[in-house]
């Protein structure tokens, strides 16, 4: 990995996650804030926004024109789907590596994206969630599944997120369908009296998601098997837990030359 400082553009700095980031390469020592992307604010200084660190940082409305101006080895990208896709695509053809918070990617992107990534000889990681404990809580929920086929996975969020279910939600789905066959769970007669009662189906296993205020991100993966039952759970009590993650994967993707997708697998 390079000793110099990592460059550093991040997109999104007035949400919740783009703030938390921006602090995060604030303070880390061999991390160097060159630019910031936001909707608005174009031709501003970073340390014009409120609650924003001291730092003379250009802000551009642009992601193409800030990739054309700001030289970078990485973008932190914790916007919205449509966004992180477009910003992913411009970073790989501008030569910075991308590292992506958003969800909403389809198997077909992520392939596509793989593609151009190799091709490009440059990293890439999209990563539905950054919490370490996340990340454990999906690669023991795939062990279990070893051993209970029986599944249903409960995601709870904040009722400002704009997806359903989360990434983390269909990620663990995915990582339990590598292990369990297809079965479809309860009884082979039972019926919705109200339509999406039962939750949306992965391979026979159930998945509810559930918006609140005052939550942050949750998730409970609950097995059931005879005589008993095994409930893994995470919590995320605020974003700045997501942090180690984002510091570990801008660290990472200097070292790749393909995109990964999940941050368990760059995790040993």
């Amino acid at each position: 990995m390079k000793t110099e400082n990592i460059r550093i553009i991040v997109a999104g700095p007035r949400g919740k996650m783009g703030k938390e980031a921006v602090w995060l390469v604030h303070r880390t020592e061999q991390f160097e804030l060159v630019a910031a992307v936001d909707s608005k604010n174009n031709g501003l200084l970073l340390q014009d926004l409120n609650g924003m660190p001291e730092e003379d940082t250009p802000v551009f409305d642009n992601m193409e024109t800030c990739l054309q101006q700001i030289e970078a080895d990485v973008l932190i990208d914790l916007t919205a789907p449509e966004a992180g896709k477009h910003h992913l695509e411009l970073a790989l053809d501008y030569g910075v590596r991308p590292v992506v918070g958003t969800t909403g990617f389809t198997q077909q992107d992520v392939e596509r994206l793989r593609e151009k990534s190799e091709e490009k000889e440059l990293g890439a990681i999209i990563a539905p969630n950054f919490a370490i404990g996340a990340i454990l809580m999906m690669k023991f929920s795939q062990m279990a599944a070893k051993y209970f086929s029986d599944v249903e996975i409960m995601e709870l969020h904040h009722d400002r997120k704009l997806d359903a279910p989360s990434g983390t939600a269909v990620k663990t789905a995915q990582l339990i369908s590598d292990i369990r066959e297809t079965k479809e769970q309860g009884h082979p007669d039972e019926k919705e009296e109200l339509t999406g009662a039962r939750g949306a189906s992965v391979d026979g296993m159930r998945i509810h998601s559930i918006r609140l205020p005052g939550l942050v991100a949750h998730q409970e993966v609950l097995f059931g098997g005879s005589g008993q039952t095994l409930k893994i759970r995470h919590d995320s009590m605020n974003r700045e837990s997501f942090m180690p993650g984002v510091k570990i994967a801008a660290e990472t993707v200097l070292t790749l030359k393909t995109l990964v997708y999940g941050l368990e697998n760059i995790l040993e």
